[in-house]
């Protein structure tokens, strides 16, 4: 992007190193098959040929990640053959049957004022499983938190949720240490204490899809977008949550 400050460092630069804290990826579904419906009417099976590589709808195989946030809740990031433009990211709710899908997409050309990956989120359900409580929905429960990021000893960041499509962040120490903005951002909530959170950066071509679990203060998540060279990078993470406090508005007075 063209309003880049000097020395504005690009996902490369940051990405070496944050995902040491990340869980670590799990198993439990190489040699399974998962069937979903979404909520668009579109439907997705995905063959879970081995450990590193899935079939979605017979086509041919893909690399995936799994890791399970908890025992029944699975965060799935893949790469696309065909598409690597695209990235998707499908968390399983095994013990509702609920699922929400989140696409990545980066623009082939930049549009002035607008972030270069864009994201689209459709909720569904796991075929042949009992469905239970309510449906992944886009929450305002995050708005006014305030948490520290821990991704290693050497990648800390601040989080302030603003708004149902704005965060702040800074960089306390790493690469980009000093360097902070204002990014759009979506939050859904899959469960208590359990949310999808996604943004898009304005400076560089990036954007992130988390899995928050607030009760034991761990995320989990993927960057993705275009490394200062213009290649397409998929980079995971993974943080602890240091929460710092929340902030309370008046009743009527709230951010959108």
């Amino acid at each position: 992007m063209t309003d880049r400050p000097a020395g504005w460092k690009n996902m490369d630069d940051f990405a070496p190193g944050i995902a040491t804290n990340r869980l670590p990826a799990t198993y439990a579904l190489a040699g399974t098959e998962v069937d979903l419906t979404f909520d668009d009417g579109s439907k997705t099976s995905l063959s879970f040929a081995s450990r590193y590589k899935v079939h979605a709808d017979g086509g041919p195989a893909e690399p995936y990640e799994a890791v399970a946030m908890r025992e029944d809740l699975f965060y799935v990031g893949r790469a696309h053959t065909e598409r690597p433009r695209e990235y998707t990211v499908t968390v399983l709710h095994t013990s509702t049957g609920r699922a929400l899908r989140v696409v990545s997409v980066i623009a082939p050309e930049p549009v002035p004022g607008q972030p270069r990956v864009s994201q689209t989120f459709t909720p569904g359900v796991i075929e042949g499983q009992e469905v239970t409580g309510p449906p992944p929905a886009p929450t305002r429960e995050l708005i006014g938190l305030r948490a520290l990021y821990r991704y290693s000893p050497e990648h800390l960041y601040e989080h302030v949720y603003l708004s149902s499509e704005r965060y702040a962040w800074q960089c306390l120490a790493g690469a980009q240490r000093g360097h902070g903005d204002v990014d759009l951002a979506s939050a859904w909530k899959i469960a208590d204490n359990l949310y999808v959170f996604t943004f898009r950066e304005f400076r560089i071509p990036v954007a992130a899809t988390w899995l928050y679990d607030w009760s034991a203060l761990r995320t989990v998540g993927t960057f993705f977008g275009l490394s200062g060279e213009g290649e397409i990078h998929h980079s995971p993470g993974g943080a602890h949550i240091e929460p710092l406090g929340q902030i309370i508005y008046p009743a009527g007075e709230e951010p959108v």
